[in-house]
């Protein structure tokens, strides 16, 4: 909740909420399958991905991903004339 409100009085209240959980299931358990009810949400941590305009409420076990930096590495690596690979690291 404190996080939450710093991110509302630092501008970011209007970003919409990402909810990072199982697919699995709309609870955080994958073992509660399809829609069950009664449960509560339990979210470790919320983070901010500015770039995106999204707070991540991040719920459970869940591992995230990193992003890809704004150009992606692959756009620098060539092939010379001769077959020469450049731009790898």
């Amino acid at each position: 909740q404190a996080r939450l409100t710093e991110l509302e009085k630092n501008g970011y209240g209007h970003f919409p909420v990402c909810m990072a959980k199982t697919q699995y299931s709309f609870s955080t358990d994958p073992a509660l399958k399809g829609a069950p009810s009664g449960f509560t949400v339990p979210v470790r941590e919320v983070r901010l991905a500015m770039g995106a305009e999204f707070v991540v409420a991040i719920t459970g076990d869940i591992m995230t991903m990193p992003g890809l930096p704004r150009v992606p590495a692959a756009e620098a690596i060539g092939l010379d004339d001769h077959g020469h690979i450049s731009g790898l690291f």
